[in-house]
């Protein structure tokens, strides 16, 4: 599914995590999540991510993903990019100027929720943790799902046959883009029309 991106302009750098929800990582984007999460879930949307920052005029970039399962399209993104900053007028959790961009996860997604490991099983991904694990900070590897809150990996680099990496750990994951990943995402939009 190829991803799609609203940008608005609406008128100090973050990143959405919050427990392993890697969505938001400080308070700023905490904030944020905290406004619009409810009312975009009762639209039928999932936060994906949520960043906030750059150069010059700031960004908020917002992922969202559809409760249902289906492919995020460009309505969806225009009813959340409609509702988040509605949202945001009335909080006001950003007193500067930014621009406010919604789009999908897109094919080599990020996995911000311990859901998305195990919805992703199969499928190659990258792991980034905020501490090493046998020296290692970085691994890639086949996707085996969670397990004891625990990221299993069939790891590509090593000798290991199997991997557990700590949940709580986790700084960044996405999947990998390949042929596989390609094909799946084709395949899947074939069989919803």
């Amino acid at each position: 599914m190829p991803p799609f991106l609203l940008l608005f302009s609406v008128g100090a750098e973050s990143e959405f995590c919050s427990g392993l929800n890697l969505i938001s990582e400080n308070t700023q984007t905490d904030r944020i999540v905290a406004v619009i999460e409810d009312s975009l879930a009762d639209l039928g949307f999932e936060l994906v991510r949520v960043f906030y920052g750059g150069a010059g005029r700031p960004v908020l970039q917002i992922m969202i993903d559809r409760a249902d399962g289906k492919d995020v399209t460009i309505e969806d993104c225009t009813l959340a990019s409609r509702t988040a900053s509605a949202l945001l007028d009335v909080a006001d959790p950003i007193r500067d100027a930014y621009e406010l961009e919604v789009s999908s996860p897109g094919i080599d997604r990020p996995l911000t929720r311990p859901k998305d490991f195990d919805s992703f099983a199969g499928y190659e991904a990258k792991v980034e943790l905020k501490q090493a694990v046998d020296g290692r900070r970085r691994f890639r590897g086949r996707l085996l799902g969670v397990e004891d809150d625990r990221v299993r990996l069939a790891d590509l680099e090593a000798e290991a046959d199997e991997l557990t990496l700590p949940l709580a750990d986790v700084a960044r994951a996405k999947l990998v883009m390949n042929d596989e990943l390609i094909a799946a995402a084709q395949k899947g939009r074939t069989n919803e029309g």
